[in-house]
């Protein structure tokens, strides 16, 4: 007994680097054994979206070694069938197995290794009856729905449908409610509608999609740092809240213990920005939050018929994990419900360290991916100028999916997740500014801030750079600015010579 006690400690403590890192086949060498993926069309299911799921790819059968097979032969069939299956890749890894078999003394101590393994294995399945299928709520409670429950109208007083000024002085920037860059607030459609809203400011504080890493505070501290938000763009010369007319919409409720619950009143308030002619800018809160956001897209402007750049330093197409969704499988399910399409999905700074077959997979049901190793190979301008042309090819629309953790750490510490080796602020300004100018954004979201895992508070500021950087690209395009690479000359030269104009061509890079 306690030989077989050990042997499944000793098979169990492989189980914590086997969550985060599954043993999985490897995929052809060559990418162009997988077949390449047809068109998809609007709101169609793309064709290999379910070929196989990254990072746990079908189970193939072991290759057993002959000497270890021959150590094997006293056991029963349905355990070498078990060992042969591959199915101790989940619990072990074949090596490690093999010199297990090969060092194992005696065929009882044999047997009940292999009984452990397969003990492991069964244990970490869905029983039915066993385990719950479902978290249960209390239908009976009388405060079911009170937190997203919209107040009505009647029991405010009257009032003129409009943005709403929240602060009692002349030039109250730093004063009143805090909202984003002092903006005015607007609470319901028909003030965005009766105020012409340009932009709609919209926080997002869910954070139970990460972990509760802090990104529930990710909206206030927004709202409440403001440098950043305001004033005049060098590059353009553009003030955007002087072009713009921006609101704070306020957040949307969410539920902390229900990432499923929140995500569909964010879809809902998402798409009540967008129906009323306005442009959403959701402020996070996690990840989890590009689902509803890009569900709330197709919910305006028809499935297949939005395009997104997600920026992040991680891939988020995972699945087959417990929960549906959380901060890294949000495109899957935008996908598979057909809100969008893999070829109008495309990533940008992407450098976590994720196997192969992720790659694979997106190559094969056609989503287009832009790693800091493309980055390092043809630099930023040949980078984003090959987005940019994605993002412009197969939609009239455009959201952008920020995560802040896209930013390397240096700049951005407050971040759940931050990954070494990722773009400056210096690079990240002038690609959001002319993203936002060239293609037609008609929605943005900037998510897991965690402000108090930095106590700088560069964090905030940083993001709040990335977004006046976007708003400033949306006021240039409302001005009809729209050419790629565009510098005001007031702020680009000082005019009291031909400096650059002597140095001939490309002189000014």
């Amino acid at each position: 007994m306690r030989t077989r006690l050990a042997l499944m400690a000793a098979a169990a403590l492989v189980l914590p680097s086997l969550a985060a890192s599954p043993v999985i086949a490897a995929p052809p060498a060559d990418s162009s054994a997988f077949p390449k993926a047809p068109p998809t069309k609007p709101g169609e299911i793309p064709k290999y979206i379910d070929a196989y799921t990254p990072g746990m790819m079908k189970i193939d059968p072991l290759d057993i070694p002959a000497d270890v097979m021959a150590r094997l032969k006293d056991l029963p069939a349905d355990k070498i069938d078990f060992l042969k299956s591959g199915k101790t890749s989940s619990v072990i890894p074949s090596s490690q197995l093999f010199r297990q078999i090969r060092e194992t003394s005696s065929p009882r101590e044999l047997a009940d290794y292999v009984d452990t393994v397969m003990t492991v294995y069964g244990q970490m399945q869905f029983h039915k009856g066993v385990d719950p299928e479902t978290i249960p709520f209390d239908t009976t409670s009388p405060r079911f729905n009170d937190w997203r429950l919209r107040r009505p109208a009647e029991l405010d007083p009257h009032r003129e449908p409009g943005p709403i000024q929240t602060s009692r002085y002349m030039h109250g920037y730093s004063t009143g409610l805090p909202t984003f860059a002092g903006s005015p607030i607007a609470l319901t459609p028909e003030d965005l509608k009766a105020g012409k809203v340009d932009v709609a400011i919209m926080g997002a504080p869910l954070d139970m999609g990460s972990g509760w890493r802090d990104a529930q505070h990710g909206p206030n501290a927004i709202r409440v740092m403001r440098d950043g938000t305001g004033g005049t763009e060098v590059s353009s010369m553009i003030a955007p809240s002087e072009v713009l007319n921006i609101v704070d919409y306020g957040n949307a409720a969410v539920d902390q213990n229900s990432t499923e619950r929140s995500v569909q009143e964010v879809r809902r308030l998402v798409g009540e920005i967008g129906k009323a002619g306005s442009i959403p800018v959701v402020i996070g809160g996690d990840h989890s939050l590009e689902y509803p956001d890009v569900a709330a897209m197709a919910d305006v402007y028809g499935k297949g018929q939005v395009g997104v750049i997600h920026f992040d330093s991680h891939l988020d197409t995972g699945r087959g994990r417990i929960h549906l969704l959380d901060h890294g499988q949000p495109i899957y399910r935008a996908m598979k419900e057909g809100h969008i399409r893999p070829e109008d999905y495309i990533q940008v700074g992407i450098r976590a360290h994720y196997s192969k077959d992720y790659y694979e997979w997106e190559r094969l049901i056609g989503m287009r991916y832009h790693t800091m190793a493309e980055v390092e190979k043809h630099g930023w301008d040949a980078v984003m100028e090959r987005a940019i042309q994605e993002a412009k090819k197969n939609t009239k629309y455009l959201w952008i999916s920020f995560d802040v953790d896209v930013l390397d750490p240096a700049f951005e510490p407050g971040t759940g997740t931050p990954v070494a080796g990722g773009l400056t602020m210096r690079e990240a300004i002038p690609i959001m500014r002319r993203l936002c100018s060239e293609a037609n954004v008609v929605g943005f979201d900037i998510v897991e801030l965690a402000p108090a895992l930095d106590p700088t508070y560069r964090s905030a500021l940083n993001a709040n750079t990335i977004l006046f950087s976007c708003l400033t690209g949306i006021a240039m395009r409302k001005k009809g600015i729209t050419q790629a690479n565009y510098f005001s000359p007031l702020s680009s030269e000082h005019g009291q010579d031909k400096y650059y104009a002597t140095k001939g061509k490309g002189a000014n890079r």
